[in-house]
């Protein structure tokens, strides 16, 4: 049973703060079990124009959805569908994007995050991404991190933009900003949520 995080407008440092504390009391075997349940709503999405697909990494250590799941999906489903992951710069809050190379390829960074070594920048359109975030309110806006890497990447692209999360929705962000970039749907292990 997946536990709703339902509430009235709270402010997204409010929302980050219950959000991992509620990440915090998933055991593993829950994580692996929402990582399914949350794959096989992806699943059943229309990839029929989907060329190319952005996958953030996951941060195990803070029971983000195993998104490795996700990109195995789509080698073994989508064969021609190119699979990019990003590459963080914590000192201009931007990502570079890699073509996926296997999991071989992959590094932790001084933020404990998965990324690229090396390998094929990827410059070019993006179809779709796999948003991490840490909860979403019914309007489609998310409270991540914090930092706006997610943010400034969505608002350059036409991309669909497709949330996933553990939890179900706060009914309001209050401090949403211009800044903040919608999500088009979010997957979360019961059901998804279309904005």
């Amino acid at each position: 049973m997946v536990v709703v995080l339902l509430s009235l407008g709270m402010t997204k440092a409010e929302i980050r703060k219950q959000a991992i504390l509620q990440r915090k009391g998933l055991s593993d075997a829950q994580v692996a079990a929402y990582s399914r349940a949350l794959l096989e709503h992806f699943a059943a999405l229309d990839f029929s124009s989907v060329r190319t697909v952005h996958v953030f990494l996951p941060i195990a250590e803070k029971k983000e959805p195993d998104t490795f799941l996700f990109i195995d999906w789509l080698a073994s489903q989508h064969p021609g569908i190119r699979i990019i992951v990003p590459k963080a710069d914590f000192e201009t809050a931007l990502m570079q994007h890699y073509v996926y190379a296997g999991r071989e390829g992959l590094l932790k960074n001084a933020y404990n995050i998965l990324e690229p070594a090396k390998g094929e920048l990827h410059t070019g359109e993006v179809d779709m991404v796999l948003v991490p975030m840490l909860a979403f309110d019914l309007q489609g806006y998310r409270a991540g991190y914090g930092k706006g890497f997610y943010d400034r990447f969505l608002a350059r692209l036409g991309a669909q933009r497709i949330g996933l999360s553990f939890f179900g929705p706060v009914e309001r962000i209050d401090d949403v900003n211009t800044y903040d970039v919608k999500l088009d749907c979010c997957i979360t292990p019961e059901r998804v949520y279309y904005f």
